[in-house]
């Protein structure tokens, strides 16, 4: 497993400015599979060794669900997720 890396990214409407997407990047590397967390909205993406590499929000979720994706993951990675999600996407 890699090093932690810790980045948020984000995506905004460029008309309205309104956050489109939020993608939590806990590990750089090259993704070899994406699973859908959460019906549309959540998605997690791995590397070829099945490592978490980063989240991606697209709408509001529970933090109970990015708990689920990272029940494996050093708690540092744990911390970042819990800290790092807007609070109108993950609230507490």
């Amino acid at each position: 497993m890699t090093k932690p890396m810790f980045r948020v990214e984000t995506s905004v409407d460029d008309n309205t400015g309104d956050l489109v997407a939020v993608y939590l990047r806990v590990r750089e590397g090259e993704v070899a599979e994406t699973k859908e967390v959460e019906g549309g909205v959540v998605y997690a993406d791995y590397d070829s060794h099945g490592s978490l590499l980063g989240i991606e929000l697209l709408g509001s979720c529970d933090i109970a669900v990015l708990e689920g994706v990272t029940a494996n993951e050093p708690e540092a990675v744990k911390r970042f997720l819990r800290g790092g999600a807007p609070r109108g996407l993950v609230p507490a």
